[in-house]
């Protein structure tokens, strides 16, 4: 096709769930393309002599290829061409903020709407999946050499994943009792199924990646036990898990949780099956989420589904500073999620039990832009009010879990406990170690926890070749 007729092509929308009734399930809401659909999409790529949407990409994905191999109809053989680059494409095909990168610079976008990359990019896994063509790459023989690879986050699976491909022994330690890292304990079902998880894992395994679970490392082993013990290289993948709060009164109250806390029982543990699962959880009739970003809309949205009285999101910015995926926040909208914007909580209030019964709030309005070129929220003097609510969700944010740090005393770390690495290796301060994704950014993206991965397989398997730090 002429590039200008490819140009005409309206982009395919996804099909997906009627909102009133995915808001009584945990299903997925996005049903993905059919094939038809996909080949048609596809068809809108214009194949640019320089695609930028590559550079875009942080695991270099060679996305006109891919795409033109959807375009006609070899849906295996474009999974496979991902594959290359990237371990788990099904998952960032569903989770990645690809309006933000590959998309953002796709040269469609400057006189229509982006080729939609992402979906592309899950369609082809999926298919590659559903259709039992997941084909192992060959292994080349074993080097002699063993890495190990702590936590099974999207850092950590990709770093196993590339350094299995280049003929090491990988050996990933996860200190909860299934893999994955935030995919299964942090992203909702609806949003990232867990079999879909499950599935890339498996892929890894077959390729070779052996993964220990219920294995804390800084308690079963330190990092200097790990080096001591036979392994050649280290990778710390260890995320950001620990929560921030914010230091109000009545945050201790009955009902008041952690993003992290709420999520990990509704995703890893199930707790919206409960009683066929054994883990609780609140189910208040008034919920609040505090943040703006996308594990306050997960918390929001996932809330909705078991208290679906009233669910609000307090966020102290407004609309257009919510760092929320746009996709996100407009599927909260449809599903009844209320936004309080310009909103802070100052205090919590509770009963005579000790349980959470409302907030005292005060509103806001935006300054001048602060260090995250945001404009600052500046609190209104006498515009305090009350919202009432039985359960609060607090999404402001996480840190780096500390134990690994204690337990390894010359990794330098940023004053927010962040681990320092070299950005074009991921080598630490200390020899043999490396580390990526959010230990190290803080709170970020599946697939910039996922290039940090590629940038340390490849520093790795230098320095395990040469010997040279």
């Amino acid at each position: 096709m002429d590039p200008k007729d490819r140009m005409k092509i309206p982009r395919q929308p996804m099909p997906e769930q009627d909102p009133k009734e995915r808001v009584k399930n945990f299903y997925e809401v996005p049903h993905g393309y059919t094939p038809e659909l996909a080949m048609e999409e596809a068809k809108r790529c214009i194949q640019c002599k320089k695609p930028l949407c590559v550079g875009g990409c942080p695991v270099n994905i060679d996305i006109p290829w891919f795409i033109r191999l959807v375009a006609e109809g070899k849906f295996v053989e474009a999974a496979r061409k991902i594959k290359e680059t990237n371990s788990l494409p099904a998952i960032c095909g569903r989770v990645c903020p690809q309006e933000d990168q590959c998309e953002k610079v796709c040269v469609i976008g400057k006189k229509a709407e982006p080729v939609a990359i992402g979906r592309l990019e899950r369609f082809v896994a999926d298919y590659e999946r559903e259709h039992g063509e997941v084909a192992i790459p060959e292994i080349p023989p074993w080097t002699g050499k063993k890495v190990a690879v702590i936590g099974s986050g999207p850092a950590g699976l990709t770093v196993a994943g590339d350094l299995v491909k280049k003929g090491h022994r990988v050996t990933i330690f996860e200190a909860l009792h299934k893999p994955g890292g935030v995919l299964v304990y942090g992203i909702p079902e609806f949003r990232l199924p867990k079999k879909i998880v499950e599935a890339e894992v498996d892929y890894l395994r077959r390729m070779g990646v052996e993964i220990r679970c219920n294995s804390v490392i800084g308690k079963i082993e330190t990092v200097d036990e790990l080096l001591s013990n036979g392994y050649d290289a280290v990778f710390i993948g260890t995320g950001a898990g620990l929560p921030y709060f914010m230091n109000i009164p009545g945050e201790n109250l009955v009902g008041v949780y952690s993003a992290n806390e709420f999520l990990t029982r509704i995703n890893l543990m199930k707790a919206y099956l409960f009683p066929e699962y054994d883990t609780p959880v609140l189910r208040g009739k008034r919920v609040i989420v505090v943040g703006g970003g996308n594990t306050a809309m997960d918390a929001a949205r996932t809330a909705i589904r078991l208290c679906p009285e009233e669910v609000r999101i307090i966020y102290r910015r407004s609309r257009e500073e919510m760092p929320a995926r746009i996709e996100e926040i407009q599927h909260g909208e449809e599903e009844g999620v209320k936004f309080e914007l310009l909103t802070n909580p100052v205090r919590f209030i509770g009963d005579s039990e000790g349980r959470l019964t409302a907030v005292e709030c005060i509103r806001m309005e935006l300054g001048e832009p602060d260090e995250s070129g945001r404009r600052r929220p500046v609190p209104i003097k006498g515009s305090e009010f009350i919202i009432e609510c039985d359960v609060a969700i607090i999404a402001i944010g996480n840190g780096p879990n500390p134990l690994i740090p204690q337990t390894t005393p010359d990794i330098k770390l940023t004053k927010w406990g962040n681990i320092i690495v070299d950005p074009e290796t991921g080598k630490t301060s200390k020899k043999g170690v490396f580390a990526g994704g959010d230990i190290v950014r803080g709170g970020s993206t599946v697939i910039l926890a996922m290039g940090d991965g590629r940038t340390a397989a490849n520093s790795i398997h230098e320095y395990l070749t040469t010997g040279k730090w």
